[in-house]
This record gives C-alpha cells, sequence and structure tokens, in this order.
C-alpha cells in the first residue's frame, strides 16, 4: 500500500467530510477537536491542583507565622507590674486605684470574648484584628497622656492632670484590644491545623508566644525606654516612652493580622462537622435539613438545562457557552448560599450543645478558680515586693524579693515552657480520637494527666508564699513562687483551649474557648479585691501608707490557695463524668 500524505492517524479520521467544530474563546475543545490532547489536559489538571495545593499550604504557613507574631506582642497587659507601682508614686493613685486600672483591663480583656469569638467563627479572624490594631492604639495612646499630664486634681492638692476615669477608658481599650488580638491569632491557628498530627504544638506555640511577650516588652522597658538619674545612673522605666512603643507595635502586627490571617479549607470543617452529626442522627432532627432535602436535588456532575436555551445539536456554539457560563455561576451562588446557611446552623447548634454541657461547666469553674488567683498574683507583685523589703534594707536598688520586671520575665518563660512542654506531650501521648486496628501499642494518656499536675504547682506556688516561715522570712523564695506560678498559669492557658478543640471541635472554637476564656476576669477581680482591701487595712496608721510584712499578703495567699484546691477537685469530677461518657480527652 502506497504511504498517505497524511501518516498521523486520530479519532474520527475515517469521516473524510467531518469540519473541525470551532469554540468560542474559554471554551474547551471537544473530543472531536483535530488539536485535542487528553494528556496533556490531564497533566495540567494534576499541576493546576498541585499548584492549588501548594498554595494553600502557603497560605497555611504565613497565616501560622501571622498568628505567632501577633501573639507574641498581644500580652503587654501583662507587663502592668512593670509600671504599676510607678501610678502610686508619680500620680499619687491609691493602692485601690492602681488595683481599680488592673481590675479594669481585665474585664475588658476577658468579658467580651464570647463576642469577639461569635464575630470570629462567623467572619473570619482579619476584622477583628484590624479592631484590636484601633483599641490598642487608641488605650496606649491614651494612657501614655494621661500619665504624662501628672496627677488628678483629686489626688494631690492643685493637681493639674486628667481625671482618673480617662486612664480606665485607656484600659478599657487596650484590655479590649488584647482578647481580639489573641482569639483572633489562636482561633486561626486551631482552625487551620485541626486535623494536623502536632495539633496541641500547633495551638499551644501561639499561645506559648502570648505569654512570652510580656517578657520581651518589659526587658525592653526596663532596659532600654529608662530614665536617667541625676547622677547618670540607669533608673526606672519611663512609662510615657513605653505606652509610645506599645502603641506603635500593637497597631503595627494588628494590620499584619488583618492581611495575614487566613481561614485554609474552612468549607471541610463545616462539612466534617455536618457528618458528625449525621452519624449522631441530629440531623434527622432539623427542620433546616427537612426543608432543604425536600427542595428540589442539586445535579451534581451535569448543568440543568435551561428552557429556550439552544441544544448541543443547535449551530448556536457561542451562545450556548454562556448558557453554561450562567449556569455554573448561578450554581456556585446556590452552593455558597448554602453553605452560609450550613455554616450559620452548625455553629448555632454546637453553641447550644457547648452551653448544656455539664462538663462545660465544671471545666469553666476550675478555670475561674484556677486563673483568677494567677491574675491577681502577676498584677500585684510589683506591690508585694516592697512588703517583703525591711525598712533597714541598706540597698534599695536591689530588693532581696527581686525586681518587678525580673518576676514578670520569670513568670513569662515558666509560662512560655509550660506552654510548649504541654503542648508537645497532649501530641505525643494522647490516646486516639478513634479505635485503631490493629491496636496500638504506644503509651498514652490522658491531657487531665498534665493538666491536674500544673495545678498543683499552682497551689504549691500561692502556699510557698502563704506560709509565714517561709517568703516572709526568706524574700528570695517570692521568686521560686513566680516560677512555680509561671509553671502551673502556664499550662493551664495551653491545655485547657486543646481540651476544648478535642471534646467539643474547632467549628465553634472561637466562641467556645471565648466563653471559658472569660472565667479569669470575675476571679482576677475577686481576689485583687482582696488583697486591696488586705493591703490596706495593713497599712493603716503606717507613715505614708507603705505596707510591710507578711500581714500584707498573708491572707490573700491562704485564700488563693484554697481556690486553686477546688478548681483541682471541680476537673476530677470532669475527668470521671468523661470517662463514663466514653469521651477520649
Amino acid at each position: 500500500m502506497a504511504p498517505t500524505s497524511n501518516p498521523r492517524i486520530t479519532t474520527l479520521d475515517f469521516d473524510a467530510n467531518r469540519r473541525p467544530r470551532p469554540h468560542s474563546r474559554g471554551s474547551h475543545p471537544s473530543i472531536g477537536d483535530d488539536d485535542f490532547d487528553f494528556m496533556g489536559q490531564v497533566a495540567e489538571e494534576i499541576i493546576e491542583r498541585d499548584r492549588l495545593r501548594m498554595r494553600r499550604e502557603v497560605m497555611r504557613v504565613l497565616s501560622f507565622v501571622s498568628a505567632v507574631l501577633m501573639c507574641l506582642c498581644a500580652g503587654s497587659i501583662t507587663s502592668f507590674s512593670l509600671y504599676g507601682a510607678r501610678f502610686l508614686t508619680d500620680l499619687h493613685y491609691t493602692q485601690f486605684r492602681v488595683n481599680a486600672v488592673s481590675i479594669t483591663a481585665e474585664l475588658a480583656m476577658y468579658l467580651p470574648v464570647p463576642l469577639f469569638g461569635y464575630l470570629c467563627d462567623r467572619y473570619s479572624p482579619p476584622p477583628l484584628s484590624f479592631l484590636a490594631s484601633l483599641l490598642f492604639g487608641a488605650g496606649y495612646l491614651l494612657a501614655a497622656y494621661t500619665y504624662k499630664a501628672g496627677p488628678p486634681p483629686d489626688a494631690v492638692k492643685h493637681g493639674e492632670g486628667w481625671p482618673f476615669g480617662v486612664m480606665i477608658l485607656a484600659f478599657i481599650g487596650i484590655g479590649a484590644g488584647t482578647s481580639c488580638m489573641y482569639l483572633s491569632a489562636v482561633a486561626t491557628c486551631a482552625k487551620n491545623f485541626s486535623n494536623a498530627k502536632y495539633r496541641g504544638l500547633m495551638l499551644a506555640v501561639p499561645i506559648a508566644a502570648f505569654g512570652l511577650s510580656g517578657m520581651w516588652e518589659s526587658q525592653i522597658g526596663a532596659h532600654l525606654l529608662y530614665q536617667k538619674l541625676p547622677n547618670g545612673q540607669k533608673g526606672e522605666v519611663d512609662v510615657f516612652k513605653y505606652f509610645i512603643f506599645l502603641a506603635g507595635t500593637l497597631i503595627g502586627v494588628g494590620l499584619l493580622g488583618t492581611l495575614g490571617l487566613q481561614i485554609i479549607n474552612e468549607e471541610e470543617l463545616i462539612e466534617q462537622g455536618v457528618e458528625a452529626l449525621e452519624r449522631s442522627g441530629l440531623l434527622e432532627e432539623s427542620e433546616f435539613f427537612r426543608d432543604s432535602d425536600a427542595g428540589t436535588p442539586v445535579n451534581y456532575g451535569g448543568v440543568e438545562p435551561r428552557s429556550g436555551s439552544p441544544s448541543p445539536s443547535d449551530d448556536g456554539s457561542e451562545n450556548l457557552d454562556l448558557d453554561l457560563s450562567e449556569s455554573q455561576m448561578l450554581k456556585r451562588r446556590e452552593q455558597d448560599q448554602r453553605l452560609r446557611k450550613k455554616k450559620w446552623w452548625l455553629l448555632n447548634h454546637a453553641t447550644r450543645s457547648f452551653l448544656t454541657d455539664r462538663t462545660m461547666w465544671l471545666l469553666a469553674a476550675g478555670f475561674f478558680l484556677l486563673t483568677g488567683p494567677g491574675e491577681a498574683y502577676i498584677n500585684n507583685l510589683g506591690t508585694i515586693i516592697p512588703t517583703l523589703t525591711p525598712k533597714s534594707y541598706f540597698d534599695l536598688t536591689k530588693p532581696p524579693a527581686g525586681h518587678a520586671s525580673t518576676h514578670v520575665s520569670i513568670i513569662a518563660l515558666a509560662s512560655t515552657f509550660a506552654r510548649l512542654f504541654t503542648g508537645s506531650l497532649s501530641d505525643l501521648f494522647s490516646p486516639p480520637s478513634q479505635p485503631e486496628n490493629p491496636p496500638s501499642t504506644r503509651v498514652s494518656f490522658s491531657r487531665l494527666v498534665l493538666l491536674l499536675p500544673s495545678a498543683f504547682l499552682l497551689l504549691l506556688s500561692f502556699l510557698i508564699l502563704a506560709l509565714p516561715f517561709l517568703t516572709a522570712s526568706n524574700p528570695s523564695l517570692f521568686l521560686l513562687s513566680s516560677g512555680l506560678l509561671g509553671l502551673g498559669y502556664g499550662a493551664s492557658f495551653s491545655l485547657v483551649p486543646i481540651i476544648i478543640s478535642v471534646v467539643w471541635g474547632v467549628e465553634n472554637f472561637a466562641t467556645n474557648w471565648g466563653f471559658v476564656a472569660m472565667m479569669p476576669a470575675g476571679g482576677a477581680a475577686v481576689w485583687s479585691i482582696v488583697y486591696s482591701a488586705a493591703y490596706s487595712s495593713a497599712s493603716e496608721g503606717v507613715e505614708e501608707g507603705e505596707c510591710r510584712g507578711y500581714a500584707c499578703f498573708g491572707a490573700w495567699a491562704w485564700g488563693c490557695a484554697a481556690s486553686v484546691a477546688v478548681a483541682i477537685v471541680l476537673w476530677c469530677f470532669a475527668w470521671r463524668t468523661w470517662k463514663k461518657r466514653n469521651v477520649i480527652v
């Protein structure tokens, strides 16, 4: 047979009269086209899929980095002890007023957290980060100029400073900005790494960074933004410059989070939550899903024909492409709307389930009783140090109980170590969420095995301070007390949100954790008021109102120790209930 002029044989080349069908720009070639390359199209789809996966992973990593940087700056309120005592000396505030400022910041930081968590779950983290930059900027700038104005008229005679209420208003903004920035960052990490092998560590890292923020910020204040004494030596922190520094830094990281925080594959989280409810049979009771099932079924894998549109056999190929494009856009909008409704239904159902769970209230009450004393300790250690310094002490620049900045750094470092350590152990030794086949031989234990000993360390910290023959006689033991408190306090703030994400899922994590994270506000307020009352009572009749000795803090320390002990008991009851329900924690 003589060779032909066209040795390449393609599909349908047997039809000599066939003419290739032109297709409009943007449409895909059909199987009948001469230039159709099936393997090439498959390769392009694989490349596009890998490119999309890589883009998601890059966005996940960038969001994690942004979250860690935000948390590394957001905990500025933990350095309150660095300048709290300066409110007594420079602004002539009473101890009650100083504690009123710290309590206001605590309440503003914790009470709105459920609302911020609700907004974060439903409208994504970036708007919350932008709000944090505004609140921090306004709060610290207002506090800086209130401090610079000097004592108010009701504090000293002929005082010309701004009213005390302005300082309260400033710290309301600081407290609210702290919760906004912290919650938006932590929620992003919890959702982006919900299915990761080291989910506990990825959640513990930003939480640990939050605890570390007070350390480096207080060190900058103490060693860079200090006042020079007349003899040229380094004095205490320049509070005005310190507040300006914090305002600029936090505005910047808040804007960074606005651009950098992204929830990756949120649709998958919603679908996983719905599937879990389907297995439990709860969806059958939902009016939302009954109405959806009664409606028109979705035509997966095809496009519904439109009335009046040309059929594939017509010559109007361009009109058909337009109809396909419009149908795809309409279908996409319907899917987005349905996903949004499904998300809101799921989150509302998760909120109701969380709030009606008895174990949640045991967990939250324990968190209230444990973190409240810890917050009060951190806020008031700056005034405890002078009570442990004898009047006859020869070198007031080196108090025997240590400087406030040293204690803040010790607590921050111990807290950071505890958060990372317990977060890592919770990943390595936590029991599997599903039965393994074949059963695994690795050692595993509940996260409560880590949480309860951590709470005991906090209890031991207050006992060291409460026993009169320890810290009162040996002020240097106050440093040990701060170290133990940092370990127990940090571990609880790492393990409790991890437990919440494991028991109640991550779809509604910001709302659930926000509700429990609100608890320390009440505890901090109660124990700060108790401390102020004991301090004022012990300083009555003393020159310049300065309190000295064990009476200034002894009764308060015993009360805090009792509060932590009750928290341990409540968590034991919660653990017992989870075991009965076969809930793996």
